[in-house]
């Protein structure tokens, strides 16, 4: 089994900034992509980036220019750093991450860490 388990929420004034981190841990041979989403209050999740194994970043154009994303495969964790921030960033970011769990495992399993809540005030 694979727990991933975000840290970094927080509330903060518009225009601020945050870093969220996201480490994973159990049962892994090698995580291929992980990335970001975020759900607001009514709305349904959305993607907010996501970084290759290779380092490949994409993501929303909601967010471009403001956050970025960066990962450290030694310690198996993903990181959003997140500058600029307006109200509407307010929402549950949820880390996600695709893993395979061991070498014979070719087929990589999605899973998701329980969220962390980033509240920004006007």
């Amino acid at each position: 089994q694979v727990q991933l388990v975000e840290s970094g929420g927080g509330l903060v004034q518009g225009g601020g900034s945050l870093r969220l981190s996201c480490a994973a841990s159990g049962s892994i041979f090698r995580i291929n992509a992980m990335g970001w989403y975020r759900q607001a209050p009514g709305k349904q999740r959305e993607l907010v980036g996501g970084i290759s194994s290779g380092g490949s970043t994409n993501y929303a154009d909601s967010v471009k220019g403001r956050f970025t994303i960066s990962r450290d495969n030694a310690k198996n964790t993903v990181y959003l750093q997140m500058n600029s921030l307006k109200p509407e960033d307010t929402a549950v970011y949820y880390c996600n991450a695709l893993v395979r769990v061991s070498m014979v495992t070719i087929r990589p399993t999605e899973y998701w860490g329980q969220g962390t809540q980033v509240t920004v005030s006007s």
